[in-house]
């Protein structure tokens, strides 16, 4: 049986189900109903990876540097770190220490 940080008292509606490494099918569908709630694109980024910001140069895509970032650039790099942090406030101490070194929520997932 798995053990949730608050098992027997009400999820709140604000706070990401608490992943402790146990029972994955039961937490991972409940983070995305979560995920899906708070901003359904945050759950494309988590599924599919993040959109980086890049150009078009001689007709291959290459990284925009920060000085060429438009409005829509920091929208796309907020999601990406929104998702990050939903991911990151779901895990337990010994869950953050295994995915905090990776660079894609769709790894983290």
């Amino acid at each position: 049986m798995a053990t949730f940080f608050n098992d027997n008292v009400s999820q709140s509606i604000n706070k990401p189900p608490s992943f402790d490494g146990n029972n994955n099918g039961y937490w991972k569908t409940r983070m995305t109903i979560f995920i899906q709630s708070s901003d359904y694109q945050l759950c494309n980024i988590i599924t599919n990876g993040p959109e980086i910001p890049t150009k078009l140069v001689h007709g291959k895509r290459i990284l925009k540097m920060n000085s060429e970032f438009n409005d829509h650039d920091y929208k796309l790099l907020q999601l990406n770190a929104k998702a990050k942090h939903v991911i990151f406030c779901a895990l337990s101490p010994s869950e953050f220490n295994h995915v905090s070194s990776l660079d894609s929520t769709k790894e983290m997932w």
